[in-house]
């Protein structure tokens, strides 16, 4: 089986690392950065501490702090603007995966003239980008480690730009950035980096023995530190734990694909600006069951590092406790998991169901399980 595995050069992963960006942009060669990120992360604080570090390391420091959640072409083509006009050689990437996915197309698309809808797709970029460092504020999409950026366009569709120069120089954890992130945040963002593990595992397209290991590995710390950092966000140890499955989440699937519950998340948050964790964390159960038909010794597997000690008669009941712990989690997670009460109209779901299987096609091919238009409705009604 032919197979090809990439990732970032450099992983930092210490509570209280902010404090080195200035030296790893230097090290970069990277005179003049621009910071992108949202006005929440501004609120907080954290651009105006890194930019702080990054001034004392004696850089020039630009900030786009507008980026919005699903960000779209618009957004990311203004920061592109603004850091040509400051000229930015260098970019950080600080929050959430919609920040960071901005700013990788902004590293690309600083010394680009390609325009951004040229870019859509796989291995459409030339050229090289500017250097790129990432730090996540949440523990949940692995943006830091992957070569993706997923942005909306000005259709509501979703797109995609697959190419190798999104991967960053460095990728930058400090725990003590997601301390503060509120319940329901931690909770969406938690469980979506446990769907790309559970994605990446059970993937019919590119699953490969690396990827699975790093799944694995990332859901057993997930698993094993959600319940703590929703019962006490405080508990650096249960934030460093989660980071580092986030980290390792992505880094599996972004080399092995997503599958349905993705494909079924986006269009909730190109139509109706649902978080993506969360719209994950609303389809997430009713996928998983779904494919529990074709995905039976997968999920026993998954079970041994979910669930680890328990004992299992079979591999049918490993895979069913799999299922129920994965619905136990979602239950448990204080997050609003109706489509009814996040002003998802009823017509809006047969609409949803087709973008899924003529846009997202891709990702279905991934799916465990074949789906059909009927029955994409379906899981979205059974959520309504």
């Amino acid at each position: 089986m032919n197979q090809e595995f990439r990732s970032v050069p450099r992983i930092i992963c210490e509570a209280g690392a902010l404090q080195e960006i200035g030296y790893v942009f230097r090290g970069l060669g990277a005179q003049r950065v621009i910071v992108v990120c949202d006005p929440g992360i501004v609120s907080l604080g954290f651009a105006g501490r890194a930019q702080a570090v990054l001034e004392a390391s004696g850089c020039e420091v630009a900030v786009f702090d507008q980026v919005t959640p699903d960000p779209s072409s618009t957004v990311v083509e203004h920061a592109a603007s603004q850091a040509r006009a400051f000229k930015a050689d260098g970019v950080l990437g600080l929050g959430g995966g919609s920040s960071l996915d901005a700013a990788k197309l902004v590293a690309l698309l600083i010394n680009s003239e390609q325009p951004l809808h040229d870019l859509y797709g796989t291995d459409k970029a030339l050229g090289q980008r500017a250097p790129l460092v990432l730090m996540p504020t949440t523990s949940g999409t692995g943006s830091e480690v992957t070569w993706v950026s997923v942005i909306t366009d000005p259709q509501n569709k979703k797109q995609a730009v697959y190419s190798p120069q999104l991967l960053p120089d460095v990728a930058v954890l400090d725990p003590q950035l997601t301390l503060g992130l509120p319940p329901k945040v931690t909770a969406a963002t938690g469980l979506d980096a446990m769907v790309h593990a559970i994605e990446a595992y059970t993937s019919r397209t590119r699953k490969n023995p690396i990827s699975d290991g790093l799944a694995c590995a990332a859901l057993a710390l997930l698993g094993a530190n959600l319940r703590k950092v929703l019962a006490d966000g405080k508990d650096l140890e249960a934030r460093t734990a989660m980071l580092q499955g986030s980290l390792m989440a992505g880094m599996a699937f972004v080399n092995a694909s997503v599958a349905a519950i993705h494909a079924l998340a986006y269009p909730l948050g190109a139509r109706f600006h649902i978080p993506h964790g969360h719209a994950n964390a609303l389809v997430m159960a009713p996928v998983i069951r779904f494919n529990l038909l074709n995905a039976q010794r997968q999920y026993a597997e998954l079970a041994a590092h979910l669930l680890p000690g328990e004992h299992f008669e079979d591999e049918a009941s490993a895979a069913l406790a799999f299922v129920q712990a994965i619905e136990s989690l979602v239950r448990d997670s204080g997050l609003e998991l109706k489509l009814s009460d996040l002003k998802v109209d009823q017509a809006s779901l047969a609409v949803m169901a087709s973008d899924v299987v003529v846009g997202i096609r891709r990702l279905i091919d991934s799916n465990p399980r074949d789906m059909d238009e009927q029955q994409v409705e379906a899981i979205y009604r059974s959520v309504f």
